[in-house]
Parts: C-alpha cells; sequence; structure tokens
C-alpha cells in the first residue's frame, strides 16, 4: 500500500484490521446471546420494578470506556480473582470488555424495538387462539428489525472503542508488524502521538469503511422495519 500513504506496511494495517474485526464480533455474538433472551423476557413480562430495571439498561449505553476497562483490568490482574487465567492484554481481555459496553446497548434497543410492537397485534394473535408463545414469536418477527438496528448499534460501539480496549489489551504488537491486541481504534491514536500522519490516516480510513457499512446496513434495517 504505497502512494499517497507513502512506504506503508500493508501487513500491519491488515493484521490491526482483522483483530479489530475479530474482537468486535466476538463481544458483539456473545453480548448478542446474553442480551435477547433478557430483553425478551423483559418485554414480555409485567412486574414490579420494570421500570427501574429498564433505567438501569438504559444508563448502562452510558457506561465511561475507559472505566469499563478500568473494572475488568482490576478482575484480570494477577492481583484479580481471575488474575490465574492470564487473561490480561490478550484479545480475550478485549472481548471482555467490549462484551460490557455492547451488551446494555443490544438490551435497550432490543428491549425498545419489542415494546414498540403495537398492542392490537399482541390483541390479534390472542384471539386467533395463539398460545403465548405463539405471541411471542409475532412479536419478535414484528421487531425483527428493531433487534438487527440494535445488533448493529452494539457493533459499532464495539468496533470504534478506544479506552477500554486500550486498557485491557495493551496495543500490543509483534516486530514483523503483526498486530496482537492492536486495533484501528489504538493504532490510529498511537500513530497519530508518534507523528506518522500518514499512516494513522490509513487506518482510520480502514475504520471509516466499517462503521459505515455498518451504518449502512442498521439503515437498511430501520427502513425495512417502518415499511413492515
Amino acid at each position: 500500500m504505497v502512494g499517497i500513504f507513502g512506504d506503508l506496511n500493508t501487513q500491519y494495517v491488515i493484521s490491526t484490521a482483522i483483530v479489530s474485526l475479530y474482537v468486535s464480533t466476538a463481544a458483539v455474538g456473545l453480548s448478542t446471546l446474553a442480551s435477547l433472551p433478557i430483553a425478551l423476557a423483559i418485554g414480555f413480562s409485567d412486574f414490579r420494578g420494570k421500570n427501574a430495571v429498564t433505567t438501569v439498561i438504559n444508563t448502562g449505553m452510558g457506561f465511561p470506556s475507559v472505566v469499563v476497562g478500568l473494572v475488568v483490568l482490576l478482575f484480570l490482574s494477577n492481583a484479580g480473582p481471575f488474575g490465574s487465567l492470564g487473561l490480561l492484554f490478550t484479545p480475550k481481555a478485549m472481548i471482555i470488555s467490549q462484551f460490557v459496553l455492547a451488551t446494555p446497548v443490544i438490551m435497550s434497543v432490543s428491549l425498545s424495538a419489542v415494546e414498540g410492537v403495537d398492542q392490537r397485534i399482541r390483541d390479534a394473535a390472542f384471539a386467533a387462539g395463539g398460545t403465548s408463545r405463539d405471541v411471542g414469536l409475532v412479536v419478535v418477527k414484528e421487531a425483527r428489525y428493531g433487534i438487527v438496528t440494535a445488533i448493529l448499534a452494539g457493533y459499532g460501539r464495539a468496533i470504534s472503542e478506544v479506552g477500554s480496549v486500550l486498557v485491557v489489551g495493551g496495543n500490543i504488537a509483534f516486530a514483523d508488524g503483526t498486530a496482537f491486541t492492536r486495533t484501528l481504534t489504538t493504532a490510529v491514536t498511537l500513530e497519530a502521538r508518534q507523528g506518522r500522519y500518514e499512516v494513522g490516516i490509513a487506518l482510520g480510513a480502514v475504520l471509516l469503511v466499517l462503521v459505515l457499512g455498518v451504518n449502512a446496513i442498521g439503515s437498511w434495517a430501520r427502513r425495512r422495519g417502518g415499511g413492515t
């Protein structure tokens, strides 16, 4: 990769992008598996304290990333309860931190999508003789594009994250330029600090393409959801 970016290490850019995609995809995948059942359970239930639970979930969307990184660091450090696992400064630690950040986003938006389904649709499903399970499936079908948007919103939060992954990952790259825990966001930060702006711009361009792709899919999902 040369030209306007000069003598740029292509392997460095590609490996950094791969680390970003791997960590974010794994974190969001695990977060989706954990978030959706909880969001659906809350959405289909009516219990005392539901508003308080919803408020806590919505508040989680604004968790400062560096604070999340610090908490994960304390848990995974040698003095922490999970220090013996040796996860600190590895991609697994980064997945954990991104999982914590993405979960409230996916859970909150999914819950809003489920609760936003018109009550008449639920009533019609019951009137047609449907069981609670049948009604649930109907609601999920109606809210599916909102749920897709929730997952993509969580992915956008994860892949653009810098603070927590820098804290728990250490921004490590091997001598040959291959990234180990260096993501696109942490690489851009490092290159900018070192004055290697052409490399930072190239890395930022790759990140921008990925984020725009996620947002484009999210916009498509919202349009489809509005048309159902």
